[in-house]
């Protein structure tokens, strides 16, 4: 796959690429000084640590994208897979300061395509938390309410509404047995119609949501 073109700009008709050392000298010249070029380059190596130390827990699925697009090579990939495997303290810093030597030589649009990947993982999380907390909600109206098993069929007709009433029938009155348990000191156990209900509505809320993307 071709790379996308480098971000920068010209100077007297020559193209400077952002991050090459002609920028960086640009940029002391335009500072004045060398000391605010330093701190910048320090702020932008520490950054570049962190952002290696966040790939190793990136997704497998996401890192062979990024693989795949040209913004990881094979050689920061096994660094990666080998930091993983490393248990001991010292071994595992010399590695990650490794890690972070090789993303210091990764181009500026790869680092964003990294950072995009995570954000993108960290988006997915939160969404799938996000999919239990309805999927739960939904359950407990379900065992609480007939008023919320009508506003279930009539949101989701294509549910089996008799199989859905007897699972909620049969979840109350496991329900029942569990506070009793609970009133002798005993630690409550959900029955199977419980688990069948969430598993229901969490398929039922997915499908939606795939139906609409």
């Amino acid at each position: 796959m071709s790379r996308k073109p480098k971000k920068g700009y010209f100077v007297r008709g020559v193209f400077v690429a952002e991050g090459s050392e002609l920028d960086l000298a640009y940029k002391r010249e335009l500072k004045g000084t060398d000391t605010a070029s330093k701190t910048d380059l320090k702020r932008e190596s520490d950054e570049r640590q962190q952002l290696g130390e966040d790939l190793l827990t990136l997704r497998a699925d996401l890192g062979q994208r990024l693989l795949d697009q040209g913004h990881l090579n094979d050689k920061l990939m096994d660094a990666v897979v080998e930091a993983k495997r490393i248990t001991n303290f010292e071994g595992r810093r010399r590695q990650m300061q490794f890690i972070g030597k090789l993303m210091r030589k990764l181009e500026d649009e790869d680092i964003e395509a990294i950072r995009e990947a995570l954000r993108a993982q960290h988006s997915g999380s939160a969404k799938e938390t996000l999919a239990l907390h309805q999927a739960e909600q939904w359950r407990d109206r379900l065992l609480q309410s007939d008023d919320a098993v009508a506003e279930w069929m009539a949101a989701y007709p294509a549910t089996d509404s008799q199989q859905l009433r007897a699972m909620v029938r049969q979840a109350r009155k496991d329900n029942t047995a569990d506070k009793t348990t609970e009133s002798q000191g005993l630690a409550p156990r959900q029955g199977r119609s419980y688990r069948e209900i969430f598993q229901l509505v969490k398929q039922t809320l997915q499908q939606a949501e795939d139906a609409h993307e």
